[in-house]
């Protein structure tokens, strides 16, 4: 049987024991199996790793496998704060990076994204790292709002650009696929951001705030 690209790289690495922790935990727990491809969470800790982020938002905590990939490139000090819509979501994934020993890098706050990032800003917070992976609605907002709280050179992440083939397909206009198509437009076009789009998995916008 043909791999696909992606099978094929998945397949050169080994099992990752937290990793593999959290995946069971958000299946056991029944919540949905949508966290960031294995491929592109080794990309989060080195996108971390190499711009030495200290101060990262995430904004979709689901079971804690993208906080594990986030915090592991922090330093120490290094800071995740990481926005979840559901107490009990944000419970599982607390659960988790306490297992991977990475408790103590994470602050979880609970609640509406925007009301919260809403307060980060109002609180003067600046940021140098965000991954955003929540309600696809949202995220020409949550990408607003990631400028507004960027510092000089943050990094900006958005997975599931392409929400399987939707966004692709003239057919497809629901509010979530206009929502991520004009978000990507403006990853694409905004002068303020330097970026690309990766098409693998299912798509990862990643853009410097200049």
């Amino acid at each position: 049987m043909t791999l696909t690209n992606e099978e094929y790289v998945d397949s050169l690495y080994g099992a990752d024991a937290d990793l593999e922790r959290t995946k069971a935990g958000i299946a056991a727990n029944g919540m949905p199996e949508i966290s960031v491809a294995d491929g592109y969470g080794r990309l989060l800790t080195m996108l971390v790793s190499l711009t030495k982020a200290r101060n990262i938002v995430e904004i979709g905590a689901l079971g804690g496998y993208s906080g594990i990939c986030l915090a592991r490139g922090l330093p120490e000090g290094g800071k995740l704060i990481s926005l979840e819509l559901l107490q009990n979501y944000a419970d599982v994934a607390k659960t988790h990076m306490e297992a991977a020993g990475l408790g103590d890098k994470v602050e979880y706050r609970i609640g509406d994204a925007k009301q919260s990032l809403a307060e980060l800003q109002a609180e003067g917070l600046k940021f140098d790292f965000f991954f955003i992976d929540a309600d696809k609605e949202g995220y020409p907002v949550y990408l607003d709002y990631a400028i507004a709280l960027a510092e000089p050179g943050a990094i900006i992440v958005g997975d599931n650009i392409l929400l399987r083939g939707r966004t692709t397909d003239p057919a497809k206009a629901g509010p979530s696929v206009r929502a991520v198509r004009s978000f990507n437009e403006i990853i694409a076009s905004d002068a303020r951001l330097q970026s690309t789009v990766l098409p693998g998995y299912d798509g990862l916008a990643i853009a410097i705030v200049k």
